[in-house]
């Protein structure tokens, strides 16, 4: 996750069933460990850059559940640091879930654990239900929720950094005579992904990675990609932008289309209605004529930008966002371990030619 990679390539989601994918499909991600060691195995064999969990504690409903079966993050990320040699693994936490002491005793020791390949994507939390089923408020005020997040993060950096005991008296966090051994000597790679103004704020200050999704229009995604630099810059900080996306590849344009409609025949009506109504509430006020946009990208991508075609247009596709100045891709697949072999096999060499 070196900043000076051309593009950063990732697996996304890979720790939950379905993926990203709200899908009835039977042959749909199923999310086992030996599944996700496997891929870890061949994503850090062909030189994939990291792998990004989503943290979840219930799922989005449906008839499967969306979601709704998941490997825990830390233990995820600890596993896999274990049985993997070069790839980075981030793990995903939830401010509001994890006490800052104990994430930065849990980090500092996976990064023992992989050789410093450990990365933290930091959530502030958005999704209401699930703090309420674990009996965690989630204050309404985007303002506070970022506040409580900026001091999360500022007490495991401190944690990390101090050789002695130190009393720590916030807002949010009363400690007195707290440590953290081991320690971490560097900040490991950062992720955030946020929309909100407090959000953005946020991301910028903190992460070195900021995760947004791609606009309809490309044009579009390009002037967002540089006014964020330019904030970062105001404000001293060199970010990158990274996406995420769904990729159907086929030997022919025409196989790789039967599988985009199937996958949109085959949608998991009640999770994405719920997925629409709740995270993508402001899909009630946009354009009729965006809706079907917006409800495919969710059926098959969870919000992600689809890319489908044979393995030449689904390379021109990551290029394209490349070109307007995306920085990497997380991926994600229907079936991730099938499907990310053919993507090794013939979409990765179209990449790596592209650089030489």
């Amino acid at each position: 996750m070196s900043k000076d990679l051309k593009f950063k390539l990732g697996i996304f989601s890979a720790n939950c069933s379905g993926g990203i994918t709200p899908s009835l499909l039977d042959d749909g991600w199923k999310a086992d460990w030996q599944d996700n060691l496997e891929l870890a195995q061949m994503a850090d064999e062909a030189g994939i850059d990291f792998m990004l969990p989503v943290a979840r504690f219930i799922g989005f409903g449906g008839q499967k559940d969306f979601q709704g079966k998941v490997l825990e993050t830390i233990t995820w990320a600890a596993a896999l640091l274990a049985r993997t040699e070069r790839i980075r693994i981030f793990t995903t936490l939830h401010t509001p879930m994890n006490h800052p002491v104990i994430a930065a005793k849990q980090l500092a020791t996976m990064a023992q654990i992989g050789g410093d390949r450990i990365g933290l994507n930091i959530v502030a939390g958005f999704y209401k239900a699930e703090c309420e089923a674990l009996g965690v408020e989630l204050p309404d005020d985007h303002s506070i929720r970022y506040r409580y997040a900026q001091e999360w993060f500022d007490l495991v950096k401190k944690v990390w950094k101090s050789d002695k005991p130190f009393d720590w008296n916030g807002e949010f966090f009363q400690c007195k005579q707290v440590y953290g051994k081991p320690r971490l000597e560097s900040v490991p790679p950062i992720f955030n992904a946020a929309g909100s103004k407090q959000g953005r704020e946020f991301a910028l200050k903190n992460s070195d990675f900021l995760f947004t999704t791609v606009a309809r229009d490309l044009q579009e995604s390009k002037l967002e990609i540089e006014q964020l630099k330019l904030q970062a810059n105001k404000v001293a900080r060199d970010i990158e932008v990274l996406t995420f996306i769904h990729i159907i590849c086929r030997p022919t344009e025409e196989e790789a289309q039967a599988e985009w409609k199937r996958q949109l025949d085959h949608e998991d009506t009640d999770a994405v209605e719920y997925i629409m109504h709740t995270l993508f509430a402001y899909s009630q006020a946009i354009q009729p004529d965006l809706i079907k946009d917006l409800r495919d990208r969710i059926v098959t991508a969870f919000g992600g930008f689809p890319i489908v075609g044979t393995p030449e247009q689904v390379a021109n596709g990551i290029l394209n966002l490349q070109a307007i100045g995306f920085s990497g891709a997380a991926i994600a697949f229907l079936d991730y371990k099938k499907e990310f072999a053919y993507f090794r096999d013939h979409v990765l060499p179209l990449l790596y030619q592209s650089d030489n």
